[in-house]
């Protein structure tokens, strides 16, 4: 088989398709596998059958084809809370929104470290950061709904700092049950139990 014959599976793609998407599709595959240090244009071109200057079209450089994967992630992330089931109960699904924030990370781990590591910077690309600010405005909601004022962004920011802190702990291996006093780690009730104790915290202010 020729070398036209072997990349025409990648450029028919391309033509039944868009090459955006094509493009931060190949970079995600390659973000998972290898992180994001191995993520380049080059190689992304290369993996959708399209020549070297093809993704310029499109991405102005690495790190804008990265932010493009980010702000992805963080629409997945609101349509794990959009389609979480409605609890009359704000305190419930405050809980519930926590849980899909943790399991969101543990699902995803390389776009979850990507959204919120330091190879991208939000303030360089309105789209990651517009995408970031949809998810702090569901969370503003769901705090609002609580009784906290609006807009709520002291409350946003501190509620999403502790489910980060879970969340990262879990990605990166570090969160242990000492056996000889604890129960094996059961990763929903731990992380239930946290916030309900925000809650409980907010509600003594």
């Amino acid at each position: 088989m020729d070398s036209a014959a072997a990349s025409a599976p990648a450029t028919r793609r391309y033509h039944h398709g868009d090459l955006r998407s094509a493009l931060r599709e190949a970079a995600e595959r390659v973000l998972v596998e290898r992180g994001a240090a191995e993520v380049s244009l080059r190689e992304v071109a290369r993996a959708v059958g399209v020549s070297h200057a093809a993704p310029y079209r499109h991405y102005a450089n690495r790190e804008a084809l990265l932010a493009d994967i980010a702000a992805g992630g963080f629409d997945r992330l609101r349509e794990r809370f959009a389609a979480l089931p409605q609890s009359p109960e704000p305190a419930a699904q405050f809980a519930a929104m926590a849980q899909a924030y943790v399991e969101f990370a543990v699902a995803e781990p390389a776009i979850y470290r990507l959204m919120l590591g330091p190879e991208v910077r939000k303030a360089d690309h309105p789209v990651l950061a517009k995408a970031g600010h949809r998810v702090l405005d569901t969370l503003r909601r769901a705090l609002v709904a609580l009784g906290v004022p609006a807009p709520a962004t002291d409350e946003a920011m501190a509620a999403w700092g502790f489910a980060h802190g879970l969340a990262q702990l879990l990605v990166d291996g570090r969160l242990e049950a000492d056996p000889e006093v604890d129960t094996p780690l059961d990763v929903q009730r731990l992380v239930g139990r946290a916030a309900r104790l925000f809650v409980a915290g907010l509600r003594a202010v």
